[in-house]
């Protein structure tokens, strides 16, 4: 991997630790900044939205239709978005998109307050939120292999996990206690600066990063990504697995209801509840800091999601708050476990010029698995129950991990490529 001048850590006498070393990069130290204050952001945001639309309906189908609206723009676009990512600089896609998206959320903020039609507001938006996410996310994904060695990345993966699960973490219980103080407004307001510092921090790597290639964006250009991925069974099956193990068994859509209805919690009860997988995900991160590197992911990921689909159906017949935050703390873990486990197998085994678009493939299975599953719980949860529709989804989730285990056993033997010591 080439390093241009000003990516290059400082010379050190001494053997360093992988984290210390990965942290001695500039660009680096800037991307995590940027991922830190974006990923606070959208949390915040995420959260809001699905807040203030049940607060101001109270319909199960329209969660299930926020969901919807939100997928609607992902497979037309998300190839699209990683080709450009592949194209053109990558840096500059990724603070552009978060520029738009402080925009968006001025809007929410501006109906919030005025009142004006604020369901068809919030639709629209979510709509217009995720199709920037569909430029945003390859580029973002794409970036950070270039800014270390390859010997270095999955520690690099590891750290970035921590900074995204601590802002993950964070937005959700930020939410509940600003919505709590002083109302939803604000919390989108506190949204707007948080996406303006990241577009801010993640600028200061578009002035040491190398831009991308410059190359016509053809369809023959996009079809080579999706053609990657099909010939490598262990690629493919990874992401379906998460495609329809997270439709399924993805209860996050309903936690409006069980904090409101269920449990009894109020606001900060959802915020908190929102906020309890990720608080899974930062320990599980934390510790696969400190474990030695993840050298067989494919078992890592079966087994993870065997565990996620578990704690999904003890969430879904849970009637206390206690034993409804363990489980989706301990979902959290086993969710980190599979994203860590995916993002090792997409990225090394992804040519450095097709990882655009081989993520971009791999955005359309996540955002189908996340927009789908929240648009499947709440309709189903619209023609049952919300507990039916979480306790389903999860057996449905061991169904697929157990199909998947059996189908595809090269993935249960897939591991990481040697590299030279030197890269």
């Amino acid at each position: 991997m080439l390093q241009t001048p000003g990516m290059s850590p400082p010379a050190s006498r001494a053997p360093r630790h992988p984290t210390v070393e990965v942290l001695s990069y500039p660009p680096v130290r800037y991307f995590y900044a940027a991922q830190l204050c974006s990923t606070l952001g959208f949390s915040l945001l995420n959260a809001t939205i699905a807040w203030h639309i049940w607060k101001a309906t109270g319909s199960y189908a329209l969660l299930g239709t926020l969901g919807l609206v939100e997928f609607l723009p992902v497979i037309p676009l998300s190839l699209l978005g990683g080709a450009i990512a592949d194209s053109a600089d990558r840096r500059l896609i990724v603070v552009r998109a978060l520029g738009a998206s402080a925009v968006l959320a001025g809007i929410l903020l501006w109906s919030a307050r005025s009142g004006y039609r604020e369901q068809a507001v919030i639709l629209a938006v979510a709509f217009l939120l995720a199709v920037s996410g569909t430029f945003q996310r390859p580029a973002y994904s794409a970036l950070l292999p270039s800014l270390v060695p390859t010997r270095l990345f999955p520690t690099a993966t590891v750290v970035n996990a921590n900074v995204r699960n601590l802002s993950l973490v964070s937005g959700p219980v930020l939410m509940g206690f600003v919505t709590r103080a002083a109302g939803i407004p604000s919390a989108y307001a506190v949204c707007v600066g948080l996406l303006l510092l990241a577009a801010l921090a993640l600028g200061r790597v578009a002035s040491e990063a190398p831009v991308g290639r410059r190359v016509p964006v053809t369809w023959g250009f996009v079809r080579e990504g999706i053609a990657f991925v099909r010939s490598r069974p262990v690629l493919l099956s990874s992401m379906v697995l998460d495609m329809f193990a997270v439709i399924f068994a993805g209860a996050t859509a309903l936690l409006p209801v069980y904090a409101d209805q269920i449990l009894g919690v109020g606001e900060l009860g959802y915020g908190l509840l929102s906020a309890s997988m990720q608080v899974g995900t930062l320990a599980a991160a934390a510790v696969l800091l400190v474990l030695p590197p993840m050298l067989h992911p494919g078992r890592w990921l079966l087994g993870s999601v065997v565990v996620f689909g578990i704690s999904t159906v003890i969430f879904g017949i849970s009637r206390t708050f206690a034993l409804s935050l363990f489980a989706f703390v301990i979902a959290g873990v086993a969710d980190q476990v599979s994203m860590t486990a995916r993002s090792i197998i997409l990225q090394l085994s992804t040519p450095d010029a097709l990882r655009g678009r081989v993520s971009s493939v791999g955005m359309i299975f996540i955002g189908a698995s996340n927009e789908l599953g929240a648009a499947e719980s709440g309709f189903l949860a619209s023609l049952t129950s919300a507990t039916f529709s979480v306790v389903f989804g999860g057996a449905a989730c061991l169904a697929v991990v157990a199909g998947t285990a059996a189908g595809v056993p090269s993935l249960r033997a897939y591991r990481v490529p040697a590299v030279p010591s030197s890269r």
